[in-house]
């Protein structure tokens, strides 16, 4: 556990005992941290190569452990597997693998067709169990569509408190988690939360 010093998106640096860690996190990771002088705890890997130490910071093992498992590929390095989770949520890369989507992993900046291609063959039958029902999450369970919109609603900037009003207000039996976010985003802007 660390003290949040400075965020510059895709670089945090993050004070420990005295010590200041400078960190690459993906994206996604950038909205569940804290702002400067939050504490937080991350799961890091460290790469060592000839000209750099370079330490990837994740705010859940899931995502450490999809990183992990994209480096086991042939071509895909850090700075690949890094653009891959900055451009994709661990839930939306599982999705994409386990449905066959090359089309949407090509649209993640520095994976071509072929590199898609590759990623679907190899980790697919590893993944293909989890995309079954909801969003997965860290621990392996699967989110209701109203923990999922919550969850969307916040990564949009919606307050985790005013989010889950909304979505207890806005949701019916059997909806979507699309239209359970339509109706609560409705409701957000509406003052009506």
């Amino acid at each position: 556990m660390g003290k949040v010093i400075e965020k510059f998106p895709p670089r945090l640096l993050v004070d420990i005992g005295g010590v200041g860690y400078e960190l690459e996190a993906p994206m996604p990771a950038f909205y569940d941290l804290p702002e400067a002088g939050g504490m937080v705890t991350l799961h890091t890997h460290l790469v060592i190569r000839d000209d750099a130490h370079l330490l990837f910071g994740f705010t859940d093992l899931r995502q450490r452990d999809l990183f992990r498992e994209l480096l086991k590929i042939s071509g895909i390095g850090p700075r690949v597997g890094f653009a891959i989770l900055s451009g994709l949520t661990s839930e939306d890369l599982v999705g994409c693998i386990s449905a066959g989507d090359a089309d949407r992993l090509t649209r993640v900046p520095g994976i071509g067709r072929k590199t898609a291609e590759r990623l679907i063959v190899e980790l697919r039958d590893r993944f293909k169990s989890e995309a079954v029902g909801g969003s997965v999450i860290g621990d392996g369970r699967v989110l209701t569509p109203e923990e999922d919109a919550v969850s969307a609603l916040v990564a949009l900037g919606y307050r985790a408190q005013d989010a889950a009003k909304a979505v207890t207000a806005s949701r019916s039996e059997g909806d979507t988690v699309e239209n359970i976010i339509r109706a609560a985003l409705g409701r957000l802007a509406g003052g009506r939360a």
